[in-house]
């Protein structure tokens, strides 16, 4: 079973139409913690790290084999829990970061200012010392209308922001629940977004057999 952790309900449609689309067979749990980003966003990540590793490890004692986190904000925090837990635990934007870092120019959008600085730091993680030359956009006004619920309003002024991008290799939807915006554009630049792939490398992990004690 794989459990994901979400910051926000939206993303369990997101996630189950993955599931039923590519990995039929994969039993999801879901844990929605919607505080756990709120008290991120004003006391920083680390502020909310023992509340994620009780939630995680709940999961683990409910019977889930992986787990998922499905908030770049508090990802790597979740990631950071694993050795503990016993099981794998992904940060969902992990996979896209992999695929942004064989690019040079990279744009990362994101609608909330919080969520930018980690998942930079992912993608640097992930080119591994290659030259590569990253930016910042900070969608304005696109996390209030995802606040007040208007989610084709949120998606649009992402798409727009995101056409308005020049000089770039390729741009990252930074939060998943940017993805369905890559839809709504129309740049020839290849825009990535976390959900697919995430989802992908944890049905894997899922999958997996377990290591046995003393494998490298």
């Amino acid at each position: 079973m794989l459990a994901l952790l979400h910051t926000s309900p939206v993303h369990v449609p997101v996630f189950d139409a993955l599931r039923d689309r590519h990995h039929p067979s994969l039993e999801m749990l879901h844990l929605v913690h919607e505080d756990l980003l709120v008290r991120a966003r004003t006391g920083g990540p680390q502020a909310v790290a023992p509340a994620v590793a009780y939630v995680l490890a709940g999961a683990v004692a409910e019977g889930a084999d992986a787990v998922l986190c499905t908030c770049s904000t508090i990802g790597a925090v979740a990631e950071a829990c694993a050795p503990g837990l016993g099981v794998p635990v992904l940060r969902v934007d992990r996979p896209m970061a992999a695929g942004a870092a064989g690019h040079r120019r990279i744009v990362v959008a994101a609608a909330l200012a919080g969520t930018l600085g980690p998942t930079a730091d992912l993608i640097r993680q992930e080119a591994a010392g290659r030259d590569i030359e990253l930016r910042t956009l900070l969608v304005e006004g696109a996390w209030e209308r995802f606040e007040a619920g208007d989610r084709e309003g949120y998606l649009d002024t992402i798409a727009a922001a995101v056409d308005a991008v020049r000089e770039a290799d390729v741009i990252v939807l930074a939060q998943a629940s940017m993805a369905d915006a890559a839809d709504r554009t129309s740049t020839a630049v290849p825009v990535l977004s976390s959900p697919g792939p995430g989802l992908r490398a944890a049905a894997g992990a899922v999958s997996a057999p377990p290591r046995a004690v003393g494998d490298a």
